[in-house]
C-alpha cells in the first residue's frame, strides 16, 4: 500500500509540474525575404514564369513603394490620400521545395496587399483579392514543382485613385508565410477557442478544432489539446477518441477545466497557450498554438463595460494603420513602440479604423492590454471616394467579413466586432436603398428570405436588412461578442439602429446627443466610438488661448491659413467635433458610457483637415507622426494614470512684453504655484470638474518654473528656460540594443541645444544623417504636416526643435554608428549593438 501510494504521489506531482511547448516544426516559414520588385503600366504583365527579372530592385517584404516619394498635391490619391503615389507593382520570388515534400500540401499566406492583388504560381493565377486590408491564404500544390525552381509572381494593382480617404500604401505591406502541411492537417484559422464559464475557482476552456483532409482515404486521427500557462507549465489537457477524418472538413468540440485561472485584464494581460496536436498513428502529424486570454465581461445599458466584474471606463483611441515615416510596411517593434507611448498614457483601448489590422497589432494589445474595438468596412456600397471598395462590396462582404472574424476571433484583446463607420447607408437620402426585392434577396444572401410585405411596406428597408445580414454573418461566427457601428447619425431614424442588430450604439461626435440615448435607446449599452477631433500641431501655439479655432466653417467648405498649423492648446477643433477637454469631462461623469475612442491617438498620413495641399498628413493626434506627444498628451496622463504629472507649457522662447497663456496639466496635488524668474505668481487650483490651471504673464527671459504640492510639501517641479542659439546636436535614443534580425528598429529623438545646454524649442536647423555598420536609415521624420519631402531621406529639418531618424539593423550582428550634421553645429554621433 505504502508503495502504491508514493507510486501515486509521484503521479500527482510530475503531472503538476510537466511542461509543453509548441514544436517549431509545423510553423509556417517566414517567406519575406529577397523578393524582386519593378513599378509598371498597366499593359505589363509579368506573372510568366519566364520573365526577365534579373534588372529588378531586390527587396525584403513587407513593402510600401508610396512612401519612398515625394509628397506632390498631383498625385491622384489627392492630400486626403496622403498626397503620394499609387500605381502597379509587381512582386517576383524564386523557390525550392524540397522533393521528399512531393506528399504534402503548399499553401501562401498574405497577411495583407493594396490592393487588387493577383497570385500566381509559375504561370497560373491561383487567386484575386481586391480587398487591401485582408488576410488570404492560396493553395499552392497542384503548380508546385518539387525539387526544383517555383516562381511567384504577385500583381498589385492601386493605380485607380482616389480609393481612400487616408493613405493607403502600395503593395505587399504586410507579412508573407509559406505553409507545408500534411494532407491531413488543422485547417486555416480552424480553431476556435471561448471562455463560456468563468468562476474565481475555476474556468472553462471550450475548444473547436477543424481538421481538413485533402485525401481521399478517412483514417483514424485524434486530437489532444493541451492547455499552459505563462510559465509553459501544463494547467490542463483533453484528447479525443479516434475517429475517421471525413474528406474535406470536420470539426471535433473539446472542453478543458482549469483550477485558480489568472484572468486576462487591463493591469495584468496574462496569456495562456492552447497547444493542439492532430495525431494519426501515434504520430504527431499537424501542430498549432494559440494564446488566450481567460476573462469576462460585460457591456451594461446603465453602468458601462465590465472587466471580469470591475468596472472600467474604455479609455481608447482611434488609430490608422501607417506608422509615419515607414509608411504602412507592418513592423512589430514600430507598433510596439505606438502602444507603449500609448500605455504610458493610461490610454487602455484601440479601434482599428477603419479596416481589418494587421495581426502583429493584435497580438500586441492580447500581450500588453488594450480593449479593441475591430472594425471591418470604412463603406459599404455607397462610395465615399471615387475608386474605394464600395465596387466590391456586393461580391465580396461576406467572405472578407467571415475570414477577418474567422482569423481574428481567438484574440482576447477583442471585445467588439464593427462591422462600418459611417457608412452612408445610415440615411434614406443617401441613395443606398435597393427597392427590387428579388435584388435585395440577391445580395443578402441570407439563408431567411425577406418578408415582401415588410419590405414593401417600409417597414423593414434594405439598409436595415444588410445591416441585419453583416451582424448575423459574425454572431454566426462569434457569438462571444457584440456587434456595434461607429455612427455619426444619432438620431433614431438612422437605419442601422433601426435595424435592431447593433447590441451596442455607436456615436461617432454628436455628444449633444448622448444625454439621449438611454431614452432613445432602452436597454441598449453605448460607447462613444469616435471623439474630440481636436486639431493640434506639436509646439504651435494660438494665443489668446481662450479663443477657440473652430476650423473649418464646415466640412465641405474650403479653409486655409497662411501658417497652415494648428494650435496646441486645446482650443482648435473641427465643427464636428470638441475639445479634449470638454469630451472628457461629459464621458468621465457619466457611468452609461461604456467609453471612448479617441480620434485620434496618433497622427497619420493623409486626410489632413482643416487644410489641403501643401498639407498632407493628419493634426488630430494627441501624438504626432514621429510619436513625439503633444501637449495635450499629459491631460490625459493625469487623469488616466495614478502617476506623478506635471506638465507645464508653451516654451519660454517669446518676444519681450508678449502676453503668454502658461497652461499646466497636474495630478496627485493640491495646488501649482507659478514662478517666473524666481518670484511666484502665485499658487493655483482645479475648481469643480477643472483639468488644469493657467496663468496670462507677459514674456520676461530667463525661466517658469512650476511646483505642484499636496498637503504643502511639493510633489513635482518643472522649468521652462529662454534657450539661445543652437550649437550642438543631441541624439536620444529608444533602445541602443538591437536584435539582428533585419527587422528591428531604434527611434532616435534629434534636438538641439545651446551653449548652456537648454533645448532650442523654435529651431529649425537641416540635419543630416549618416550611418555605418550592420543597419541603414529606414526613414527620417519631423512632424510637421505640410513638409514635402520623402520620408525616406536622410535628412529632416527640425520641426519646433525636434525630428526623428529610424534605424533598421540588418540581419548581421554588429555595431551601428548613426552620425548627425547640421552646419556650424557640434555634430553628435550614437552606437548601437545588433546582436
Amino acid at each position: 500500500m505504502k508503495h502504491q501510494l508514493y507510486i501515486i504521489m509521484a503521479a500527482i506531482l510530475l503531472s503538476a509540474c510537466s511542461t509543453a511547448s509548441f514544436d517549431k516544426a509545423f510553423a509556417p516559414q517566414d517567406f519575406t525575404s529577397d523578393w524582386r520588385f519593378t513599378l509598371a503600366d498597366g499593359i505589363a504583365n509579368y506573372s510568366s514564369a519566364d520573365t526577365d527579372d534579373s534588372g529588378w530592385r531586390t527587396l525584403n517584404l513587407p513593402h510600401d513603394w508610396s512612401i519612398e516619394f515625394d509628397f506632390s498635391k498631383d498625385n491622384a490619391a489627392t492630400p486626403g490620400g496622403g498626397a503620394l503615389p499609387g500605381g502597379i507593382g509587381w512582386y517576383r520570388k524564386t523557390f525550392t521545395v524540397d522533393k521528399d515534400k512531393e506528399s504534402q500540401q503548399i499553401y501562401i499566406d498574405f497577411d495583407g496587399v493594396y490592393w487588387n492583388s493577383e497570385v500566381w504560381i509559375n504561370g497560373v493565377s491561383v487567386g484575386k483579392r481586391p480587398n487591401g486590408y485582408i488576410s488570404f491564404r492560396y493553395d499552392l500544390t497542384p503548380h508546385i514543382k518539387f525539387g526544383e525552381e517555383n516562381i511567384i509572381a504577385v500583381k498589385a494593382d492601386n493605380s485607380e485613385q482616389p480609393n481612400s480617404r487616408w493613405y493607403s500604401g502600395s503593395g505587399i505591406y504586410r507579412n508573407v508565410w509559406l505553409v507545408t502541411k500534411n494532407p491531413i492537417h488543422i485547417a486555416h484559422w480552424g480553431i476556435n477557442i471561448t471562455t463560456p464559464e468563468i468562476t474565481k475557482n475555476s474556468a472553462k476552456v471550450n475548444i473547436v478544432t477543424r481538421i481538413q483532409n485533402t485525401t481521399r482515404k478517412e483514417p483514424d486521427v485524434w486530437i489532444e489539446n493541451i492547455l499552459v500557462n505563462r510559465d509553459g507549465t501544463v494547467v490542463g489537457s483533453v484528447k479525443s477518441s479516434p475517429a475517421q477524418s471525413l474528406r474535406g472538413i470536420s470539426a471535433v468540440a473539446q472542453e478543458i477545466e482549469v483550477s485558480s485561472p489568472t484572468l486576462w485584464s487591463i493591469e495584468n494581460p496574462y496569456l495562456y497557450k492552447v497547444i493542439t496536436r492532430l495525431k494519426q498513428n501515434g504520430k504527431t502529424i499537424d501542430e498549432y498554438e494559440t494564446p488566450i486570454g481567460i476573462r469576462s465581461f460585460e457591456f451594461n445599458a446603465e453602468k458601462g463595460f465590465f472587466l471580469n466584474g470591475k468596472h472600467v471606463k474604455i479609455n481608447g483611441v482611434c488609430n490608422h494603420h501607417d506608422l509615419g515615416c515607414l509608411g504602412t510596411a507592418i513592423n512589430y517593434r514600430a507598433i510596439e513602440r505606438q502602444l507603449e507611448i500609448l500605455k504610458a498614457m493610461g490610454c487602455n483601448g484601440i479601434r482599428c479604423s477603419h479596416n481589418p489590422p494587421a495581426p502583429e497589432l493584435l497580438d500586441l494589445c492580447d500581450k500588453m492590454g488594450f480593449i479593441v474595438m475591430n472594425e471591418a468596412f470604412d463603406m459599404w456600397r455607397k462610395k465615399k471616394t471615387t475608386h474605394d471598395y464600395s465596387q466590391y462590396f456586393p461580391e465580396w462582404y461576406e467572405r472578407d467579413l467571415t475570414d477577418l472574424i474567422l482569423r481574428d476571433r481567438n484574440h482576447p484583446s477583442i471585445f467588439m466586432w464593427s462591422i462600418g463607420n459611417e457608412v452612408l447607408e445610415q440615411w434614406t437620402h443617401a441613395g443606398t436603398e435597393i427597392l427590387d426585392l428579388k435584388e435585395a434577396n440577391v445580395l443578402l444572401n441570407s439563408a431567411k428570405e425577406i418578408d415582401p410585405k415588410e419590405f414593401e411596406s417600409g417597414e423593414l428597408t434594405f439598409n436595415m436588412l444588410l445591416t441585419q445580414r453583416l451582424a448575423e454573418i459574425v454572431r454566426t461566427l462569434d457569438p462571444t461578442r457584440p456587434v456595434t457601428a461607429g455612427c455619426n447619425e444619432a438620431s433614431t431614424f438612422n437605419h442601422l439602429f433601426k435595424s435592431g442588430a447593433l447590441d451596442i450604439i455607436g456615436f461617432n461626435y454628436q455628444t449633444q446627443d448622448y444625454a439621449t440615448v438611454p431614452q432613445n435607446f432602452p436597454g441598449k449599452p453605448f460607447i462613444a466610438s469616435e471623439t474630440v477631433s481636436g486639431l493640434m500641431s506639436r509646439g504651435f501655439y494660438i494665443m489668446p488661448s481662450d479663443s477657440m479655432n473652430i476650423w473649418p466653417e464646415r466640412w465641405d467648405k474650403p479653409f486655409d491659413r497662411p501658417y497652415r498649423q494648428c494650435s496646441s492648446y486645446d482650443n482648435n477643433h473641427v465643427p464636428w467635433g470638441t475639445t479634449h477637454e470638454e469630451t472628457w469631462k461629459l464621458i468621465k461623469k457619466e457611468d452609461f458610457i461604456s467609453g471612448q475612442y479617441i480620434w485620434t491617438g496618433f497622427d497619420y498620413l493623409g486626410e489632413p483637415t482643416p487644410f489641403w495641399w501643401p498639407a498632407r498628413s493628419s493634426y488630430f493626434g494627441i501624438i504626432d507622426l514621429c510619436g513625439l506627444p503633444k501637449d495635450i498628451y499629459y491631460m490625459y496622463q493625469s487623469e488616466w494614470t495614478d502617476k506623478d504629472v506635471l506638465h507645464v507649457f508653451p516654451h519660454w522662447n517669446w518676444i519681450q512684453g508678449e502676453d503668454v497663456d502658461v497652461w499646466v496639466y497636474y495630478n496627485n496635488a493640491d495646488e501649482v504655484e507659478l514662478f517666473l524668474n524666481g518670484q511666484s505668481l502665485g499658487s493655483k487650483k482645479k475648481e469643480g470638474d477643472d483639468l488644469r490651471v493657467w496663468w496670462r504673464i507677459p514674456f520676461e527671459p530667463g525661466s517658469i518654473k512650476a511646483v505642484s504640492r499636496k498637503n504643502g510639501k511639493e510633489v513635482l517641479s518643472r522649468e521652462r528656460k529662454t534657450a539661445g542659439e543652437p550649437v550642438s546636436i543631441r541624439l536620444t535614443a529608444d533602445r541602443e540594443n538591437l536584435k539582428a534580425t533585419g527587422k528591428d528598429l531604434s527611434f532616435v529623438t534629434v534636438e538641439v541645444l545651446d551653449k548652456d545646454g537648454n533645448v532650442v524649442p523654435n529651431a529649425n536647423n537641416l540635419i543630416r544623417f549618416t550611418i555605418e555598420g550592420e543597419g541603414f536609415i529606414a526613414g527620417t521624420d519631423n512632424g510637421d504636416p505640410t513638409n514635402p519631402n520623402s520620408l525616406k531621406k536622410p535628412e529632416r529639418n527640425l520641426f519646433y526643435g525636434k525630428c526623428l531618424a529610424v534605424v533598421q539593423n540588418s540581419d548581421k550582428p554588429g555595431n551601428i554608428k548613426l552620425t548627425a550634421q547640421s552646419e556650424g553645429l557640434k555634430e553628435a554621433t550614437i552606437i548601437f549593438n545588433s546582436k
